[in-house]
Parts: C-alpha cells; sequence; structure tokens
C-alpha cells in the first residue's frame, strides 16, 4: 500500500515538533522492536492543552502519527486528549499501512504517558481512562 497524501504531507512538513520548556506533561515512549521513539511535551492550562510539541525519533509512520496526534488534541480538554485512540489516528491520516499501525498506537501512547506526568506533577489523581496506564509492549 502506498502511503495516503495526508501521511506524506505530515511526514515532510510535520507539525508541531520541537519541545516546550517547563511543559505541564512530559511522556517518553518507545518502541524496542522498530527503534521508534517518541516524545510529547504538553503546556495545559484549565484543563484545556493550549500547546503540544513532539520529537520522534523514527520513520515516516511513527513522524506522521505524532504530528497528526498533536492536531487533534491542541486546543482539546484533556478529557479528549483522554478519549483519542490510535485508530482515530488512522483515520485522520486516510490510513497506515497494517505493519505501520503500531506508529499510531505510539502516538496515543506517548498523549497518555504525558497526561500521566502531568496529574502526578499536579498531586492529581489520576482519571479511570490512565489509572493503569502502560504503554503497549508489542505494536
Amino acid at each position: 500500500m502506498l502511503y495516503s497524501e495526508k501521511v506524506m504531507d505530515h511526514f515532510e512538513h510535520p507539525r508541531n515538533v520541537g519541545e516546550i520548556e517547563n511543559a505541564d506533561g512530559v511522556g517518553e515512549v518507545g518502541n524496542p522492536t522498530c527503534g521508534d521513539i517518541m516524545r510529547m511535551y504538553l503546556k495545559i492550562e484549565n484543563d484545556i492543552i493550549t500547546d503540544v510539541k513532539f520529537k520522534t525519533f523514527g520513520c515516516g509512520s511513527a513522524i506522521a502519527s505524532s504530528s497528526m496526534a498533536t492536531e487533534l488534541i491542541k486546543g482539546k480538554s484533556i478529557k479528549e486528549a483522554l478519549e483519542l485512540t490510535n485508530k482515530a489516528v488512522v483515520e485522520a491520516l486516510d490510513g497506515l499501512p497494517a505493519r505501520k499501525i503500531h506508529c499510531s498506537v505510539l502516538a496515543e501512547d506517548a498523549i497518555k504517558a504525558a497526561l500521566v506526568d502531568y496529574y502526578e506533577k499536579n498531586g492529581l489523581e489520576l482519571p479511570d481512562e490512565i489509572k493503569d496506564f502502560e504503554p503497549h509492549e508489542e505494536h
């Protein structure tokens, strides 16, 4: 399968690349099998994700998934970000090859890891959606 135009666009022109100094939440996840590493930075004000940046070391699909995921949660509430699934990322990209689906799972996990970090930094109780969060081992 060829990559969709959206995947190519987000790979060639990724949105929200970089890091946020003094981020409210930072999450890093990696997939040892393929070597992709994804780090998400969140700025949160009044339960709204006002800014999000990412740094991804990985293939084009991993970069495109990170880029699209940041676009999908920017300006959204924490609750909406918690509901973001890798399936939504894949759909927003107009699909990914089956062997690259793990890249979208990584993006979902990175956001959740950053939200766990945010709650823990602020001494807040974790919402049910991430109470037992463990990044996916096998992708």
